[in-house]
């Protein structure tokens, strides 16, 4: 192969992975929506007035990480998810500095927002699971990722309902 090609590939790809927080692999999240039904079975329409864009939230956080057995003991966010978060997902794209995904209506470095933060991950639990458990979109590659069982804690903790600190509330 020519050796301007090879570079050209290879300027592309450092470029797609620079930006990796910022491409959305699924094609129906940030659609642009009014009302629930302009957005897939799968999805729901959030979002301010004017700013309203189709947002996946299956399966149900009632729904265990295997489609409905027992999963064990549900891990809480601060014993088991928070670690995860910090590392495969804050430190990259969803906190407060570094925010590379260019979505400000959610950060991850906190469980739920005070005054006018925007949501945190109790909100973000049900995508944290379809995402980072379900489709293994995210975190995008060249990003730190989670391990197949920090993934499943993803998945429990979500499917548990999101506890924060053994049973109690922030």
């Amino acid at each position: 192969m020519d050796a301007r090609l090879t570079g050209g590939f290879l300027t592309l790809a450092a470029v797609l992975t620079a930006a990796g927080c910022i491409i959305s692999q699924d094609e129906n999240a940030g659609r642009a929506c009014s009302a629930n039904t302009d957005c897939p079975e799968a999805y729901a329409c959030v979002g301010p007035e004017g700013q309203r864009f189709c947002e996946v939230i299956y399966p149900p956080p009632s729904v265990t990480p295997d489609g409905g057995t027992d999963g064990g003991v549900v891990p809480t966010y601060c014993k088991d998810v928070q670690p995860i978060l910090a590392a495969s997902c804050v430190s990259s794209c969803h906190g407060e500095v570094s925010s590379g995904s260019g979505r400000t209506d959610f950060r991850l470095d906190y469980y739920e927002p005070t005054g006018n933060q925007p949501k945190g991950a109790k909100e973000m639990a049900a995508r944290i699971k379809v995402r980072a458990f379900d489709q293994r979109t995210m975190p995008p590659t060249g990003n730190p990722a989670p391990t197949d069982a920090e993934r499943a804690i993803l998945g429990r903790w979500a499917a548990g309902g999101a506890p924060f600190c053994d049973g109690g509330t922030p």
